[in-house]
Formats: C-alpha cells, sequence, structure tokens
C-alpha cells in the first residue's frame, strides 16, 4: 500500500474522530439578554454576558456608619436612572467598609422604587481590556451600571488605558445609558512607592505619572470610607442583630462583639458580618 493509499484510507477516520469530538465539546455559552435578569457578570473570553438570579448584597438600610456616601450615590444612581446627568464614582479607602456592599445595595434601592430601571453588570478587574467591546454590546441598550470591584493598578499594566478612554477620553467615550462604578483601596488607583519610583527615575516626573494619577480625576465622584470607631461598629452589631431576630442582651451582644474584633485586630462592616454569621450559628438560627 502507497503512502497516497494510507492517507486515503486514515483520513475518513480522522473526519469521524473530530466530528465525535464536537459532539461531546460543550456547546458555547449563550450570552443572556439585559432584560433576562437585574444584574450580570461580563466574561472577557467569550464576550457572553452572565445572568446572575440572585445577587449577594446587603440590604441597604443595615449598612451603618456611610449614611452621607449612601446618600451622595443614591442620589447620583437615581438620576442616572432617571435620564439625567449622573457621574462616574470611585468608591475608596478602607478594607470592609461596605464600598461594594454599597454599589449593589444602592442598584437594588433604585430598582426597588422603578422596577427594572437599571441593570447591574460586573466587569472583573483583569478584564479591562475587554472594555470597549463591553461597552459596545451594551450601548443603546437598557441603562446599565457598570461595576468594578477592587480596581487598581501595578507598573507595567497598561490596561487602565482602557478604562481611561472610556470614561472620558475616546472617540465614542461612555455610552449615555451607561454609568461607572469601581472600588478601590487606593485614592489614585496606585500604590504610592510606583508613584515615587516613577517621578524619581523619569525625564520629567510630572508628566511621568499624570496619565496614571488622572485616572482616579476621570471619577465625578470620589466617596472616601474610613475605619469606624465603636460606636458605628456596635451600630452595625445590633441592627444586624434585629434583622435577624437574634435574641442576645445588649451587653452580651457588646461584649462578645468587642472580643471578636480584638481578635481580628480591626473593626469594620466585614468584621461585624463575620460576627454575626458566628453568633448566629452559636444560636442555632439561620440568616434568611
Amino acid at each position: 500500500m502507497t503512502n497516497f493509499d494510507r492517507d486515503a484510507a486514515v483520513l475518513p477516520l480522522l473526519h469521524s474522530i473530530a466530528e465525535a469530538l464536537e459532539r461531546l465539546a460543550p456547546p458555547p455559552p449563550t450570552s443572556a439578554d439585559l432584560g433576562a435578569a437585574d444584574a450580570f457578570i461580563w466574561h472577557a473570553e467569550g464576550e457572553w454576558l452572565e445572568a446572575v438570579p440572585t445577587v449577594n448584597r446587603v440590604e441597604i438600610e443595615l449598612l451603618r456608619g456611610v449614611d452621607r456616601l449612601r446618600d451622595i450615590l443614591l442620589d447620583n444612581t437615581r438620576r442616572f436612572a432617571d435620564g439625567l446627568p449622573a457621574n462616574n464614582a470611585l468608591l475608596w479607602g478602607a478594607r470592609g467598609m461596605g464600598k461594594s456592599s454599597l454599589v449593589k445595595a444602592v442598584h437594588a434601592a433604585v430598582n426597588a422604587d422603578r422596577p427594572g430601571a437599571l441593570a447591574l453588570v460586573e466587569i472583573h478587574r483583569e478584564d479591562l481590556v475587554s472594555l470597549p467591546r463591553l461597552l459596545h454590546r451594551l450601548r443603546g441598550q437598557r441603562r446599565s451600571v457598570l461595576f468594578c470591584d477592587d480596581l487598581s493598578f501595578d507598573g507595567g499594566d497598561a490596561s487602565y488605558k482602557s478604562l481611561k478612554a472610556v470614561l472620558e477620553g475616546g472617540l465614542e467615550g461612555r455610552p449615555e445609558n451607561v454609568i461607572f462604578y469601581a472600588t478601590s483601596n487606593r485614592r489614585h488607583l496606585m500604590p504610592r512607592d510606583m508613584i515615587e519610583n516613577e517621578r524619581s527615575t523619569a525625564i520629567n516626573p510630572a508628566e511621568a505619572v499624570e496619565e496614571k494619577v488622572s485616572l482616579s480625576d476621570r471619577f465625578g465622584l470620589w466617596l472616601g470610607f474610613h475605619n469606624c470607631d465603636q460606636d458605628t461598629y456596635f451600630a452595625i452589631i445590633e441592627g444586624y442583630a434585629r434583622r435577624y431576630r437574634l435574641s442576645v442582651p445588649v451587653e452580651t451582644l457588646h461584649a462578645e462583639a468587642n472580643e471578636w474584633a480584638v481578635t481580628r485586630g480591626a473593626r469594620s462592616g466585614r468584621v461585624a458580618w463575620q460576627f454575626i454569621q458566628d453568633l448566629a450559628g452559636r444560636l442555632g438560627q439561620r440568616l434568611d
């Protein structure tokens, strides 16, 4: 048998194997329609939107110690939902003080008053390079809050350019039906030592960091979150205890909550929630 004959004999077998593998492979994910839910996650690989039926969120009434920030973001979001001018927002500051919780709670509160008014679309920080393609998909659709949690940039990371162009400087810019909310532990979205290093090694130190530092200037709202004091921490604990009907004397609640904070080395909304989960478990109660 010649090489040609062997190739001709094997070719149909290879085709059969390839067809069998295609049948076994899962179909590509189908992107959800923006009317299918109130919240979505953007997957850059495959460029599709995954509907989120139930969002992991805290009720806005349970967020304590951030009243002024809550009101500012809520008013801004309501104006956007009503088709009025509104600003992109950067929520920055202390860890565990409710930055991402506030974004999700505000979205829920606006939709409670105006059912279906806004979609919440989360984009992961590592997928920012796909931001222009996502905005192209959202343009002209349902009004959407585009949300990026824990946003920051390190040395050599050029993905901030996609965000910067979209926020203000690009040819198309941000679609009128989209607003961008981000949370970060850094006010300028980059570490201080990186800024200082850029200044010390550049020919023109001011211009060297201007492009990255100015990114935060593209956000019309800067909302700063700070570590809470003991009274605020106790208020958060008491709010959760009332909401979930955890019957514990206030003195005992405070003492146990304080001990929990000491062992964690911090007081914050996140630490308060972790304490409440521990307390509910010890009491044999569900947090429904």
